[in-house]
């Protein structure tokens, strides 16, 4: 009898991010993607959220490999937190393996982690798996789904995808690869929900080129794109653009000049080596023949373009004339950084152009027409949306409903559900851990939620110390009360509060109704009850009771 097929997404659903599915048949399994996800408003403090892996850490020797589908953050970013846990070989197309070994040599961790190059002609055998990648769509190139052959039928995994007829690096899509797989049989599609929302299809990047080519024809300043550093589709288009106006291009942000770098080197940018300046050299051109290329679209704090925006850049100072290009979507979360970034370049007078005002950015997702012609190529059996929101999952799961496929057979799950496949049909099994693990600083999940709780209070309404000094054997106040606040009030100005606040504890601790075990606690719940009555405040309170 065979063991059941179990699909896992540990995370990337409910969510738009930190992209990772599991394939499991009996003891063997494969994960697709391995990203991380933005911080969301309320993660004070927080740099990325990663999967959280708990299920492969109780299962030892599970995990075999990790297949990439393309290069971004969110489907690769991971891996340097992921794999010094879990160090299993890494599958990837020739430009995703570059911009891992960019990110993995900054880790420490290139010569410590296998990494096979792939390609659309591959056929992978890993176990009880037979993998072959298959060309997709998207908005960088080498970008990859997976046909995955397992005892119980064919898994399809769409990766990121949308149907360009006339994409960036000449590939356009391959409907007879995808049909061939639908004539063959397919037991389950996990496919892109992201632009679910979006009725009709997606635009091609070709839209992008033909914005480019007016801002550059008319604008008589510097030009400064920003876009995300993995985006060498995008980076391709401001090259040819550059070449074509006569302008010098200057690569500014580390993440960007080394993904420039290997891009030039494996073949997948070309241009002429005199087409590129240093940043430091910009002054030496006039304005009308200099472009910049840049990271911050999101608002990063420390990217190229922030700093630029708060002047605070050492090569490039943006001034009347220039025009600062966002070809980029905001990704959910990061509104308010994006906004602050764009209200900063409006006050130094500069010009902007963004995805409302101009076609600067297309998606590279597909919208609901391509989303349904996925499913008629493909004709699953089951089907599973990965890769959005839950209302996005949903809006996708009825697409499916809509060209035929029965409702019983859509599983529509949230990260941890498991989906289990045998010789009696498909069925929702226990759920596995498939939370979020949150990176601050060098730290990766020693950061929880009650830590953020105590983040929000502390933002919120600041902190108060005080300071007591007792007779080590009688237990009486001998030295303070003393106060400390920080993001509660200013204690010169708040003279008179903070006096009666020690009146206060002078009074509990002469009352002989506390003890010194339990005069902490005692302090706490005093000014407690204290502070909010004058002030409807509640500071965090933190007495420390020294024995003298």
């Amino acid at each position: 009898m065979k063991d059941p097929l179990r699909i896992i997404p540990l995370s990337g659903v409910s969510e738009v991010g930190k992209n990772m599915t599991l394939i499991e048949y009996g003891d063997d399994a494969i994960a697709i993607d391995c990203g991380l996800m933005f911080p969301e408003n309320d993660m004070l403090g927080i740099d990325f959220v990663i999967p959280d892996i708990t299920y492969l850490l109780d299962n030892p020797g599970l995990l075999k490999a990790i297949f990439l589908t393309h290069g971004h953050e969110d489907h690769i970013g991971a891996l340097p937190f992921i794999l010094p846990e879990v160090p299993v070989p890494i599958y990837a197309t020739k430009l995703t393996r570059g911009l891992i070994e960019v990110k993995l040599k900054e880790a420490k961790l290139l010569n410590q982690i296998e990494i096979n190059t792939i390609t659309t002609e591959s056929v992978i055998e890993l176990g009880p798996f037979t993998i072959e990648p298959f060309h997709v769509n998207h908005s960088i190139p080498d970008a990859v789904g997976y046909a995955i052959y397992t005892p119980q039928g064919l898994v399809i995994h769409t990766g990121e995808f949308k149907f360009d007829e006339t994409p960036t690096d000449g590939r356009p899509p391959n409907y007879e690869r995808l049909r061939a797989y639908g004539d063959e049989g397919v037991l389950v599609l996990l496919a892109d929900s992201t632009n679910s929302e979006r009725p009709g299809k997606t635009p091609s990047e070709q839209t992008v080129s033909v914005a480019f080519e007016k801002i550059f024809a008319e604008v008589t300043g510097r030009i400064i794109v920003s876009t995300f550093a993995s985006n060498i589709s995008r980076v391709q288009q401001v090259i040819n653009t550059a070449l074509k106006h006569h302008r010098k291009l200057a690569v500014v942000g580390r993440s960007m000049v080394d993904n420039v770098k290997m891009a030039l080197n494996l073949g997948y940018l070309s241009a002429p080596d005199d087409l590129f300046i240093h940043a430091d050299d910009i002054e030496d051109y006039a304005d009308s023949k200099v472009a910049i290329i840049c990271t911050g679209t999101q608002g990063e704090p420390t990217s190229a373009l922030v700093r630029m925006a708060n002047q605070e850049h050492h090569q490039v100072r943006l001034k009347d004339g220039d025009t600062v290009i966002l070809s980029a979507t905001v990704i959910p979360g990061n509104e308010e950084l994006v906004h602050r970034t764009l209200n900063n370049l409006f006050r130094l007078g500069v010009n902007v152009i963004y995805q409302s005002l101009m076609p600067v950015h297309v998606s590279g997702h597909a919208s609901q027409d391509e989303q349904k012609l996925m499913l008629e190529l493909i004709r699953p059996k089951y089907f599973i949306p990965i890769q959005g929101e839950y209302r996005m999952l949903v809006i996708h799961s009825r697409t499916a409903a809509s060209v035929g496929i029965p409702k019983e057979n859509i599983f529509v799950v949230e990260n941890g559900q498991v989906v289990e496949f045998d010789e009696e049909g498909a069925f929702p099994a226990e759920s596995v851990p498939g939370g979020q693990i949150m990176v601050d600083g060098l730290g990766v999940g020693d950061v929880g939620r009650v830590v953020l709780r105590d983040r929000h209070l502390l933002s919120r309404d600041g902190f108060v110390v005080v300071v007591v000094g007792v007779d080590a054997k009688k237990g009486t106040l001998v030295v303070g009360p003393d106060f400390i606040s920080r993001g509660f009030v200013y204690i010169r100005d708040a003279e008179d509060l903070i006096e009666e606040a020690k009146e206060r504890v002078i009074e509990l601790m002469e009352s002989g109704q506390t003890h010194r075990d339990t005069a902490a606690a005692d302090i706490r719940d005093t000014l407690s009850q204290f502070l909010y009555q004058r002030t409807r405040r509640t500071p965090m309170i933190f007495p420390v009771v020294l024995e003298i």
